[in-house]
């Protein structure tokens, strides 16, 4: 029995979502409302003390964390494989998933997401936004967040994070240039992974970052025809939260464009 704890608009439970459905597994629905705290509850800080999601249950084992959950997917269910047989490839595909994980997702994408568009809801909801924040446990996280909900787009961190997108964007482009997908030849957890990163692009009505970057453009495509796209991230698009990210983003995209303008001529 599979039971999985999630959010619908979730980077991280996106990717989950999307293995899940690759693997045609079904699994117990346990959505989590993030605005309203619930994965900052006593009863869910037991599952997964760090307050994220998604939360992975399988026969009484509880495993954590986006990426360790996919391995856990491929260990246990290895059909369809989703992981190369050649150890090289093997090496090529975890490089990429490592990333999101050391800088990507945290510093990268959810800074975005912040500094563009749920800081709105942090500074609309005041003392109740800022008890959120205070709540979150890891300190990094916490500090960069602050300054992004203070400062929006003129935070260091967010034109960091932007510098650090177009950064992934390029890696992604020369990669492509070698095989059809990320790590080899074969659509892998790499995609997987990365998958939700460039649909957050999209949402945020940001899209023009992979300008010029046609293979990456052309591998989203490819990941989007996927039925698993639409089981794990279309199904569970949040139509306030689509609207509130595309309305921000084409407020806040001539600012990203002065930032990487800016970037381009520092270079």
């Amino acid at each position: 029995m599979l039971t999985l704890y999630h959010n619908d608009m979730s980077l991280c439970a996106q990717k989950v979502r999307i293995c899940l459905a690759e693997k045609g597994l079904a699994w117990e629905d346990k959505h989590l409302i993030l605005r309203a705290a619930e994965h900052q509850q006593p009863w869910y800080l037991k599952l997964n003390r760090r307050a994220v999601v998604p939360t992975l249950l399988h026969d009484g084992h509880v495993v954590t964390e986006s990426n360790v959950i996919l391995e856990y997917l491929e260990d246990v269910f290895p059909q369809p494989r989703l992981r190369p047989n050649d150890p090289h490839q093997r090496s090529k595909m975890r490089l990429w998933t490592k990333q999101l994980d050391e800088d990507v997702h945290d510093a990268c994408a959810a800074i975005l997401s912040f500094g563009i568009a749920f800081r709105h809801q942090y500074l609309e909801r005041a003392e109740l936004g800022k008890a959120m924040l205070e709540r979150v446990p890891n300190i990094f996280k916490r500090e960069r967040r602050r300054d992004v909900i203070e400062k929006g787009t003129r935070s260091q961190h967010f034109i960091i994070a932007v510098q650090r997108m177009l950064q992934l964007l390029d890696e992604m482009e020369e990669a492509l240039t070698e095989h059809r997908w990320l790590g080899c030849e074969e659509y892998t957890l790499a995609d997987v992974a990365f998958t939700p990163y460039l649909a957050r692009l999209e949402h945020l009505n940001i899209f023009g970052m992979v300008r010029d970057r046609s293979r990456v453009a052309e591998w989203y495509g490819r990941c989007e025809a996927r039925p698993s796209f639409e089981a794990g991230i279309k199904r569970w698009e949040n139509p306030s939260y689509i609207e509130l990210m595309k309305r921000r983003g084409a407020e806040h995209w001539p600012e990203v464009q002065s930032i990487m303008a800016g970037l381009k001529s520092a270079a």
